[in-house]
């Protein structure tokens, strides 16, 4: 959107400390701006950021069939081209089961389907500690609507943010390349790849690069733990190097990220002074440089 700067971090692969990072970073920034926690399965960002919910919206997904009892004169031929198995004996349909194909609807001769709207998630307005606004979702068990639901999140945050004046807004993703990954990386100005030297991590973040290559969004990396395993950490350096992306910096391992999650808090809040809160500052420095050429 135009005036409103969208930055998501991302990682290939869970448990990198991608909520962490970016919980610190938030905290070395002045000004207002917008936060959103797209990972719309495990959401966690306000465990450290903290969120005074404002307002719930509901979220509805796909539709689900239901038969009318008025119209259905018991024909069978719903059960027949249902492919689930969805519709029991006495022709009523399980939502469960149901993944709201149309099959049913379309080849009724009586009009005796309809389709009802599910509900299939909440999003939750407000705002974090420091006062910004921020949303995040919850899609309830079951339901698949994952990257509709993140769509929708980020059409309500920028909808907010622009209400407010802000001009930028920072999106904690869901790990994988997945559907709502690629629902989070849609139209945003830069991508923060998160990773770490695991044999693992180095895979997963070339098939995160390989996503943001596809939709040509711009990429900058960020090495967590790089002290963990160094020959690893150096080769993931050459993978940014190679392909002409910006390091943001090395975050070396630092214990005092758990006790900080403990109390609630994001590893700056917690310790000014600590390993990890001095490399974040560093990196802040040239994150900075980066938005400022967003502008």
């Amino acid at each position: 959107m135009e005036g409103i700067r969208e930055v998501v971090f991302l990682s290939g692969k869970g448990g990198v400390g991608k909520t962490s990072i970016l919980g610190g970073i938030y905290s070395l920034m002045d000004g207002e701006k917008g936060v959103v926690d797209c990972d719309v399965d495990a959401a966690n960002l306000f465990l450290i950021l903290g969120c005074k919910v404002k307002e719930k919206k509901p979220f509805y997904g796909s539709k689900k069939a239901e038969i009318r009892k008025d119209k259905c004169q018991e024909c069978g031929l719903c059960k027949d081209v249902c492919e689930f198995g969805a519709i029991n004996e006495l022709f009523v349909v399980d939502p469960i089961i149901c993944e709201g194909c149309g099959s049913c609807f379309v080849f009724c001769p009586h009009s005796a389907v309809s389709f009802i709207e599910e509900r299939a998630g909440t999003i939750y307005i407000g705002e974090t500690k420091k006062g910004d606004l921020f949303l995040y979702a919850e899609l309830f068990p079951g339901e698949e609507s994952s990257g509709k639901l993140v769509q929708t999140l980020r059409e309500e945050a920028r909808r907010r943010a622009k209400e407010r004046g802000l001009s930028l807004i920072l999106m904690d993703g869901s790990p994988g390349i997945g559907c709502p990954v690629i629902s989070s990386v849609a139209g945003v100005d830069l991508v923060v790849a998160l990773c770490e030297p695991q044999t693992s991590s180095v895979h997963d973040l070339l098939r995160l690069l390989e996503l943001t290559e596809h939709f040509r969004i711009r990429t900058a990396l960020l090495i967590n733990k790089s002290d963990v395993n160094p020959s690893l950490s150096a080769r993931l350096k050459k993978i940014a190097e190679e392909k002409g992306l910006p390091l943001l910096g090395e975050i070396p391992y630092d214990p005092l990220i758990i006790e900080a999650q403990r109390e609630g808090k994001t590893i700056v809040e917690y310790s000014r002074d600590s390993v990890c809160s001095k490399a974040l500052e560093r990196v802040y420095e040239r994150f900075s440089m980066i938005l400022e050429e967003l502008r």
